[in-house]
């Protein structure tokens, strides 16, 4: 049987992913940066070979799926970071869009009947005060949101190419996650303040903002449905169907403190277009697919808390 394959498999979602593989005992190759370092935690674990292949280099992405003619691949890699596109947005379109296209024409060239998984995100979709469901207007608003359905439509936009399933991720968090990210920002610095390496105080922005979160290995797990069991084209939701306020964030993982913390507003930290409210309907994915967010808000914080303490 060929093994899955497992782009951007030293990142936050696409680590997860081949933990959860692993654990069904799937053989796995896993791409990564050539030079980038293994994760120790998964170098230690059988069934994964690790290969360093440059998205943007069409040929070794071709000599890459030539050498493990996968039938599964779960497309992880990428620049993942909504604010961060602003000032390198040449770099996030090359990766996303340019790299999503090698792989999908290097499938293409060498006649492979793979099923592809392209995770794309919420931020395609227009702002609205209501749960957004796949059906609903898109409109990205930044670099990142732009690249990501220009990935969808690379993907599945050239009829005769594989078969490419598209899951539209809303925010997902959890144990590993980079702490530019607010939910592990959070848990970083409530762990070095307990460490006693940071005054205990915990500057913010806005906390109003309201987010659809849902665990890592929830989303992981959706991903693993929607490449088996989705219908090519066709977008699902990967969301939970609750919103947070960050606030509420914040004060959950406050209340787990070994010590008093302090929060102080910082205007600086306001971003012009952060948007109020990122809801979504997870209907089509529960309906068609059978699954569900499982893994309570309270369990991912503990994790990610216990994470950052551990570090």
């Amino acid at each position: 049987m060929s093994p899955a394959l497992v782009t951007g498999a030293a990142g936050f979602a696409g680590g997860h992913l081949v933990d959860l593989l692993i654990g069904d005992g799937i053989d796995i190759v896993a791409w990564q940066r050539p030079g980038g370092a293994v994760p120790s935690a998964a170098a230690a674990r059988g069934r994964v070979r690790w290969e360093g292949v440059d998205l943007l280099d069409r040929s070794a992405v071709r000599a890459a799926l030539d050498r493990t003619r996968p039938a599964a691949i779960y497309h992880c890699a990428g620049a993942a970071h909504v604010g961060r596109s602003w000032e390198h947005t040449e770099s996030t379109l090359a990766v996303n869009v340019r790299g999503t296209h090698h792989v999908i024409e290097g499938l293409r060239d060498l006649r492979l009947e793979a099923r592809v998984l392209v995770p794309s995100s919420a931020m395609v979709y227009r702002a609205a005060d209501e749960p957004l469901r796949e059906d609903h207007a898109l409109a990205p608003a930044s670099p990142y949101a732009l690249s990501k359905l220009a990935q969808e439509l690379v993907g599945s936009g050239n009829p005769g190419g594989p078969h490419v399933m598209i899951a539209r991720a809303f925010n997902h968090f959890g144990p590993r996650q980079d702490p530019g990210f607010v939910a592990s920002a959070f848990a970083r610095r409530i762990a070095d303040i307990e460490a006693g390496r940071w005054p205990p105080e915990i500057a913010v922005g806005n906390l109003e903002s309201r987010r659809d979160l849902t665990d890592v290995r929830d989303t992981v797990r959706a991903y693993r449905s929607i490449l088996e069991r989705g219908s090519p084209g066709r977008p699902y939701n990967v969301c939970t169907g609750r919103a947070v306020a960050i606030h509420d964030l914040l004060d959950l993982m406050l209340s787990r403190a070994t010590v008093p913390i302090t929060v102080r507003i910082d205007p600086a930290r306001y971003r012009p277009n952060d948007l109020p409210l990122v809801l979504g309907d997870p209907g089509r994915i529960e309906l068609e697919l059978g699954w569900r967010a499982e893994i309570p808000l309270e369990r991912t914080i503990d994790d990610l808390l216990a994470y950052w303490r551990n570090r």
